[in-house]
């Protein structure tokens, strides 16, 4: 994740996961869009229920497209089961339209790298909504992030925090990308709360899915982390104004600087030696950003 900040280009914010009427929410897809696009977004993706029930919607939004407003073509994929004998829920985006629908004995694992097989973004959805476990983030194998927050999880049922399975998923040797989405169903207020910024050399459907693989990208509720980079045996970080700046690690491994209109510090990286680190900026509204696992080995 250090090469996020290192690449060419410059971020560009945008929502990874949203609905619209052609699956279970409240707006049509161009008026979903013209919301991210009004709110000073770069870019949102429409991720409708790939399931029959919808007639498998993979939604075309490129009409919806401007010289400074662009769309990610996914989907919500599902198929059986998880460890709780549940739906999968698998987050695609950068999907062809002519994607198939699972087929009769398809897993869910198994479609998730079907999804990234034929070239898309794949992520765990709401893992606290969904309860998912160690077991489920193994199986899904596929995934290049998992959503460390998700806003209408959040809003609808106090689960929209997946950073104690994100954790123990780095824990366990797995390295994927923290997002933060809405998954904007525009029927009650879930819209604007958690948001992914791309570090990508243009806001075009390719270059930010090449961004996207490439894990240039960190998650956020509104601060802004604008340079990491590593110094020795510490790492430097800038940022807008936050109350607190905490490097986490394996177990109880952390370092931190707290203040007020904090913008700027060194943290030391002695602790987090041969295993991982991610970043945590917190502003003094309680509004977090979250980077990926910055690898240390």
């Amino acid at each position: 994740m250090l090469d996020a900040f290192a690449a060419r280009g410059r971020f560009f914010k945008g929502n990874l996961h949203g609905h619209s009427d052609a699956s279970d929410a409240a707006l049509t897809a161009g008026q979903a869009c013209a919301r991210y696009r009004d709110a000073g977004y770069d870019f949102a993706a429409i991720t409708d229920h790939f399931v029959e029930r919808f007639d498998y919607p993979i939604v075309d939004t490129r009409p919806f497209r401007t010289d400074d407003f662009t769309t990610l073509i996914g989907a919500e994929l599902h198929a059986p089961a998880n460890s709780r004998g549940e739906d999968w829920h698998i987050l695609a985006v950068g999907l062809d339209f002519d994607f198939a629908p699972p087929a009769a004995d398809e897993t869910g694992p198994e479609l998730a790298r079907r999804a990234r097989a034929a070239g898309a973004f794949v992520a765990i959805p709401h893992p606290h909504w969904s309860q998912l476990t160690l077991e489920d983030a193994r199986a899904l194998d596929a995934a290049h992030a998992v959503e460390v927050y998700n806003h209408t999880s959040q809003v609808n049922c106090d689960r929209g925090d997946g950073l104690v399975f994100y954790d123990a998923v780095l824990s366990e040797g797995l390295r994927p990308g923290a997002i933060a989405v809405d998954d904007s169903h525009w029927r009650v207020h879930d819209g604007f709360g958690g948001w992914v910024m791309v570090k990508a050399a243009a806001n075009t459907p390719e270059d930010l899915l090449a961004a996207l693989k490439a894990g240039h990208f960190y998650a956020s509720q509104g601060p802004v982390i604008e340079h990491v980079a590593r110094d020795g045996d510490v790492l430097h970080v800038r940022c807008s104004a936050a109350r607190s700046i905490i490097l986490l690690g394996a177990a109880s491994r952390n370092r931190r600087a707290h203040g007020d209109g904090l913008t700027e510090t060194k943290l030391p990286l002695e602790p987090f030696a041969g295993s991982w680190c991610r970043l945590v900026v917190v502003d003094d509204r309680g509004r977090r950003a979250w980077t990926g696992p910055l690898r240390l080995d």
